[in-house]
């Protein structure tokens, strides 16, 4: 789960929209919003995950919970938001890489800026390194987690230490921190806080994405459930260790807006270290991090797409839902994923905004595939999931 949320990268990739949203206030204050709203949507849907352990996910608890005459159509629906939700929320992640990888070299090279074309070939080598580790050292996926989660952590803390102890554009008092909202580089006025809410709600976005490995891990009534439901807090506790030396070591806000490559998270490493090194320093642990996402999140969208297609709902289905004996991976369902994200990820050769409308796809779909089954355990009053193992008490 820590893999999939990648803090350093779901909350600096796109960082630029909180910037826009306000600066400081949008970041903390919405950092602290998202918690509550995630945790809710996290509860929720892991007791569900409890009674209905499935790599289906969100569709097929919706064909459980809904009544028998609309549950075919409600599910099918729902199936085809959650597999684009977990499509674009992949391409988002493999895109933003290869942007964050571009704007970093503009930290020694401020004029450098590549074409749509040249990023366009560095997010078809992600993919094709994500491809190749997830087809044959599945194996070793486990041990990759664990490696992310210890590296997620020794990160954070060296980013706290580092911008908290050099700040080389100055430190800002707490109440600036904590307080300062400039509506004016945003244009949409008291609309603007909301704007800066994306980084935060793209950080918790990917959580019910766990639910897509309950077939491949021993007891997942209480595993899945339990790392869905913890994994908000434990990242909004750790991502206060992030959150605040960046609100309070920004460098003016206009200038980031001018960021290379449209990404703050290096322009800000480099301007509050001081030195390109210590820039570049930063943001290779940050890199490391969001590779070990683009493998998780790469591997949870195949086994999503397999389990869709195992059911039977999109065309070339038997091909898609076939798993390699010698493997024991779903080799056809993964290239279907990096195949569309792939022809997808074209849209940047006439968009610069492709990894803003890539994130935003991604959040809404899949929120939209959470709230489904969520509505339909609250509207026949929790009488389903009472019988999980792990669940909320009674309301």
């Amino acid at each position: 789960s820590l893999a999939i949320a990648a803090l350093p990268f779901g909350e600096g990739g796109p960082l630029l929209s909180a910037v826009y949203g306000g600066g400081q206030l949008s970041i903390f204050v919405g950092w602290i919003i998202i918690l509550f709203l995630a945790s809710s949507v996290a509860v929720s849907l892991a007791e569900i995950a409890s009674r209905y352990p499935t790599s289906a996910g969100p569709y097929y608890w919706s064909f459980q919970i809904a009544n028998e005459s609309n549950r075919t159509v409600l599910s099918f629906i729902n199936g085809w938001v959650w597999l684009i939700g977990n499509w674009t929320i992949t391409l988002s992640v493999n895109f933003g890489l290869a942007s964050l990888i571009n704007a970093t070299a503009a930290i020694y090279h401020p004029d450098f800026a590549a074409e749509p074309w040249q990023l366009l070939l560095i997010f078809y080598a992600i993919l094709l390194v994500s491809f190749v580790v997830c087809t044959f050292a599945n194996r070793f996926l486990p041990m990759v987690d664990t490696i992310c989660a210890g590296w997620t952590g020794l990160s954070i803390f060296i980013i706290c230490i580092a911008l908290s102890v050099k700040a080389a554009s100055g430190r800002h008092s707490a109440s600036y921190t904590l307080g300062n909202y400039d509506k004016s580089l945003s244009g949409w006025g008291g609309f603007t806080f909301f704007i800066g809410l994306l980084p935060a709600a793209y950080t918790f976005s990917a959580i019910g994405m766990i639910s897509a490995m309950a077939e491949e891990v021993h007891d997942p009534t209480i595993k899945v459930p339990r790392a869905i439901a913890l994994s908000v807090p434990v990242l909004w506790f750790f991502g206060l260790f992030f959150v605040i030396p960046i609100c309070a070591t920004l460098p003016p806000l206009a200038d980031i807006t001018e960021a290379p490559g449209a990404q703050a998270l290096p322009y800000i490493f480099g301007t509050v270290m001081g030195t390109p090194g210590g820039g570049l320093g930063l943001m290779f642990l940050v890199l490391a991090i969001t590779m070990f996402c683009s493998i998780s999140i790469t591997v949870a969208a195949s086994r999503t797409t397999w389990a869709f297609a195992r059911d039977d709902a999109i065309p070339l289905s038997r091909v898609w839902s076939k798993v390699s004996p010698g493997l024991g991976v779903p080799v056809f369902a993964l290239a279907l994923v990096t195949i569309v994200q792939m022809l997808l990820g074209l849209i940047n050769l006439g968009s610069s905004s492709a990894f803003t409308a890539f994130v935003s796809v991604g959040v809404q779909a899949l929120q939209v595939s959470y709230g489904i089954p969520i509505a339909l355990s609250l509207f026949h009053k929790r009488t389903q999931v009472s019988h999980a193992r792990w669940k909320l008490p009674p309301i």
